[in-house]
């Protein structure tokens, strides 16, 4: 069988009818405005375009020749016509390979830790292991449908393309010919456990001097004063833990400005170090990947990740916001904050001390997407730009979910 040979408009058409078939099957097959909606997203889509209705008709007409889409009515209401996908009968693709073509068709090459994470909602794969057994299968068929690209210097993994049509290789931003992708696997290289003690013994060393510099900061961040005020009369008393929360003074606030607040921390040292300066405070060392729910009440107000997501791989991202939000309370508040970019820094000193610490920049359409993948609602998010004179280098997220 030849594949089917694709242009941009039928890849981005195609792409979007798999997805929804899987994740909004109450209102699948689609209509073509929802069609053109899903193709025009800003999210999980790369690159972002714009069509108009007439470019989606017209491409959904040759792909009907194709006999790639069929045409079917309404079942109820007013008889509208809606569109249904063929592409996965035509190439016999389970459960596995069509969620990987799914995501390569949506958004052009990547490498498979990147795949794992963005079809958490079309099929779970147990690690990125088993997306590369897939991969390995896809290309090895008598008419491969994927291609592994050469790695590029600075690349952990190499990306992979779907061959069903031509793929530009792109930065994600606009379209524009990139040089290596940022690969925010990389942080595993050594493995979890590695990375986890590295990330420990880095904040143990750095603990008191880093206090030194940030026990104060929140006096002059008056965007993060008022959002952390907005978390405390959301949990209007309630309890609060922020996971990450160093030396205790974001935990303090929150404590300050009513809520019942507690502090975890993977460092033992940061932990100290928030007791001593905030003997009032509740904290204790723990792992925000086994959060617990509090001891007073069925479930936390609120969960704050304030800055404790960076040194994770961007695979690890919806494990981690499923253990943080698995014990919210009903109507309570998943808050998180991260440095944004296309950069994995790593850093061998800090405040002049000696470290071994990688710092991810994460993206923010992914972050946000990972929000509404994890079932949270009323999803709003803040992007502000570094402050200088605070000699800050990045960009920051801030993203707030609720739990239905």
């Amino acid at each position: 069988m030849a594949l089917p040979e694709l242009d941009a408009e039928e890849q981005r058409i195609l792409g979007v009818l798999l997805e929804k078939q899987v994740t909004v099957p109450a209102t699948y097959p689609m209509t073509l405005g929802a069609v053109r909606t899903g193709c025009n997203q800003s999210s999980s889509r790369e690159p972002v375009v714009e069509y108009d209705e007439q470019t989606v008709e017209a491409t959904l007409r040759r792909l009907k020749d194709r006999q790639l889409v069929r045409v079917v009515w309404a079942d109820s209401g007013r008889r509208t016509l809606k569109y249904h996908q063929l592409l996965s009968e035509t190439l016999e693709l389970n459960d596995a390979e069509r969620a990987l073509i799914t995501v390569l068709l949506l958004r052009g090459a990547q490498a498979p830790g990147e795949l794992k994470t963005r079809t958490d909602r079309l099929h779970a794969f147990a690690d990125r292991g088993e997306v590369e057994t897939v991969l390995a299968d896809l290309a090895a068929r008598p008419e491969p449908l994927v291609r592994e690209l050469p790695r590029q210097r600075g690349q952990h993994d190499a990306r992979w393309l779907h061959l069903l049509g031509d793929v530009p290789i792109t930065d994600g931003d606009g379209g524009h010919e990139a040089g290596p992708p940022v690969d925010r696997e990389s942080v595993l290289a050594s493995g979890a456990q590695s990375r986890d003690a590295r990330v420990r013994e880095s904040y143990d060393a750095v603990a008191t001097v880093y206090a030194d510099n940030v026990a104060d900061e929140l006096a002059i961040l008056p965007f993060e004063t008022w959002l952390l005020d907005r978390v405390a009369a959301h949990a209007d008393g309630g309890p609060v833990v922020e996971v990450g929360c160093g030396p205790g003074h974001v935990t303090a606030y929150l404590a300050e400005a009513g809520a019942d607040a507690t502090g975890v921390d993977l460092s033992s040292s940061m932990v100290e170090e928030a007791r001593r300066r905030f003997p009032d405070g509740s904290y204790e060392v723990g792992d925000l990947r086994r959060l617990m729910r509090p001891t007073s009440a069925p479930g936390w107000s609120a969960v704050l990740a304030w800055y404790s997501l960076i040194h994770l791989a961007a695979s690890e991202l919806p494990e981690a916001l499923a253990a943080l939000t698995r014990p919210l309370a009903a109507d309570g508040w998943l808050v998180v904050a991260v440095h944004t970019g296309a950069e994995v820094r790593h850093a061998t000193d800090w405040f002049d001390v000696e470290v071994d610490l990688d710092f991810v920049l994460h993206d923010r359409a992914e972050i946000v997407a990972l929000f509404e993948a994890t079932g949270l609602t009323e999803v709003e998010w803040y992007h502000r730009g570094a402050f200088t004179a605070r000699d800050e280098t990045t960009d920051r997220l801030y993203v707030i979910g609720r739990k239905a």
